[in-house]
């Protein structure tokens, strides 16, 4: 008779993985700017200069979309076109 012999395997250590934040699009932000891309809310900018020129820069790769910058405080949506 032979014994078995049984080859220890390393144990790894399991990275816990936190859960990412993730924005909900339908959820109305509640201060600074975003940017609206066909009735959808896509991305918060701090500042209203800084959303004007995301979305002047979307508008110059896709120019098929409707694409505004709303206001928190105001709660006011301006439709930016590309000129």
């Amino acid at each position: 008779m032979t014994k078995h012999q049984t080859i220890k395997k390393p144990i790894l250590p399991v990275e816990v993985q936190l859960p990412k934040a993730v924005k909900r699009a339908d959820v109305v932000p509640t201060n600074g700017f975003a940017l609206v891309v066909d009735g959808i809310f896509k991305k918060e900018f701090e500042s209203s200069a800084i959303a004007q020129k995301a979305a002047i820069e979307l508008l110059k790769n896709y120019p098929m979309l409707r694409v505004e910058v709303y206001d928190a405080a105001t709660k006011a949506r301006t439709l930016v076109s590309e000129a």
